[in-house]
């Protein structure tokens, strides 16, 4: 038997010596740009938003005595505290989540050229706009829908990770 036709777990190199991207990394980066760039207009909607966010629901607290309990539970005092902390800490929350959109792109990007401090630069960019909410807004920041803002970055950090082997530099 020969191992010419023998299947391996290493990238396959095209003919200059350099291996090529594979396809669930580049799937992973593209999906990451998108990603950037959504992010980029929520913080700067967020931004523009906060004031008016806050004082919409301070209006709206007298009339939850009818609303559903489903409703009194998304726009109680909870969220109320929440749009209150995300509009006076509003310029801090813009700032980081700039940095943290700037160094999940960049960290995408050099994975693309197969680089492994791109990866330590995206998750600390995934990780970031976390603490970010967590340290300005507190846990409230993460009840009901928040609870999305946790568990895109987790799966993303999982297909990172799995995708990690393919970075050789």
């Amino acid at each position: 038997m020969t191992d010419a036709n023998s299947t391996s777990n290493v990238l396959d190199f095209a003919e200059g010596g350099k291996p090529t991207l594979p396809t669930g990394l580049n799937v992973l980066t593209i999906l990451t740009f998108i990603g950037c760039a959504i992010g980029l207009l929520g913080s700067f909607w967020s931004f523009t938003s906060a004031e008016k966010s806050y004082k919409t629901m301070v209006e709206n607290q007298d009339k939850m005595a009818d609303a559903p309990a489903w409703a009194k539970g998304m726009m109680g005092p909870g969220m109320l505290d929440v749009l209150r902390k995300s509009m006076e800490n509003k310029f801090p929350i813009l700032l980081l989540g700039l940095v943290a959109m700037a160094l999940c792109l960049y960290g995408a990007l050099e994975m693309r050229k197969l680089k492994k401090q791109g990866f330590i630069l995206w998750v600390v960019g995934e990780i970031l706009p976390i603490v970010t909410a967590l340290l300005f807004i507190g846990t409230g920041a993460f009840n009901g829908f928040g609870l999305i803002a946790l568990f895109v970055p987790v799966v993303f950090i999982i297909l990172y990770t799995v995708q990690r082997k393919y970075l050789v530099y």
